[in-house]
């Protein structure tokens, strides 16, 4: 079962791909930016990322299961991964997954943050942590959900929310907790936390995301 502290913790797992790994996820994605032309029209918006991308992804995240389950002991697989640019003046303000519908199966636990190249200035992840009952709906976990009874379920605040939802997340106390990770690292992050990217001031950030699932 999914114990609700998962979806609150934090973790790392440097050297999350090999130097000749990443070396081939940039070219691959290169070629495939300049064959699609893709560019985000928002800042947090993501294109999935093309096959060999995700089957190189895929070998990375095999080979850190068993570092990822010792703070995520629920976690077997992930879905496929989502590729983000950004640059200067971009910025991905704080926000709010969720762990989605509740009696969902298979269940988002967590995400994973892969920087594939950092920024020169700026462009640092973050997560927020708070005591605020505003984070938090009424709904909790009963008998037969995939979290553990009691559980409760923190409220969905996307980064596309409307102002009434933005404006509830502002007005919440909050301490910000930003990372700088070696080059390789992949932050892994449970899905009831805030979390945002701070403005990239200088450089291009390239990062790739995925959802972390427990067990069917």
């Amino acid at each position: 079962m999914i114990h609700m502290t998962e979806t609150l913790a934090v973790h790392t797992v440097e050297g999350f791909l090999t130097p000749d790994e990443s070396d081939r996820l940039t070219k691959l994605l290169d070629e495939h930016l300049v064959a699609t032309g893709w560019a985000p029209a928002r800042p947090s918006d993501g294109l999935v990322a093309p096959e060999e991308v995700q089957e190189i992804l895929a070998v990375g995240i095999e080979r850190a299961l068993p570092a990822i389950r010792r703070v995520f002991p629920s976690v077997a697989g992930a879905t496929p991964w989502d590729y983000h640019d950004l640059g200067p003046g971009d910025s991905i303000e704080p926000h709010l997954h969720g762990v989605g519908e509740p009696d969902a199966r298979p269940q988002r636990v967590a995400r994973v943050a892969f920087h594939l190249q950092e920024a020169e200035r700026g462009g640092e992840f973050y997560v927020e942590t708070a005591s605020s009952d505003a984070l938090w709906t009424e709904r909790v976990a009963g008998p037969g959900s995939s979290f553990v009874p009691g559980t409760r379920f923190a409220r969905e605040i996307s980064h596309h929310a409307g102002p009434e939802a933005t404006a509830a997340l502002s007005g919440v106390p909050r301490t910000r907790w930003t990372s700088a990770p070696p080059a390789g690292t992949a932050v892994v992050y449970g899905a009831q936390l805030v979390h945002g990217v701070a403005v990239v001031r200088e450089g291009r950030l390239r990062k790739l995301i995925t959802n972390l699932l427990g067990e069917g």
